[in-house]
């Protein structure tokens, strides 16, 4: 099974479904501080993507702090992973899934207000 996967046919876009497979893989241990990814080229064959697909996601997860590029060697899981413990941080970290949320459900033909209700609902549900 690979690492990181992305579906053609799903409304999401590729950069944000690989965005999301990094970050995921990252979160659930699969990929650990200081593992080495593949390389652009390499993950663009692999996923059948463009590279500047995944050249563009791998500039943007260093620029997050997530990745780190070792020129001539390759890029990594940084060891250390951003806090979003900052207020500042938390907002920007919860506005962006919020972000992507709301584009994938306009994808498939939701609006927000239909979003809103259901975070309504299981929110009540929850008791929160």
């Amino acid at each position: 099974m690979a690492l990181l996967t992305v579906d053609h046919r799903h409304p999401t876009p590729l950069y944000a479904q690989l965005e999301q497979g990094i970050r995921g893989a990252i979160a659930a241990g699969r990929l650990a501080p200081g593992a080495q990814l593949p390389t652009v080229r390499q993950l663009a064959v692999e996923l059948k993507v463009n590279a500047n697909t995944v050249a563009r996601v791998y500039v943007e997860l260093e620029r997050a702090g997530v990745l780190e590029t070792r020129r001539g060697v390759g890029t990594f899981v940084a060891q250390t992973q951003p806090a979003v413990g900052s207020r500042r941080g938390r907002d920007a970290e919860l506005r962006a899934l919020v972000q992507r949320c709301l584009n994938e459900a306009a994808a498939r033909g939701f609006s927000a207000a239909d979003v809103l209700g259901q975070v309504r609902q299981l929110s009540d549900s929850q008791g929160g």
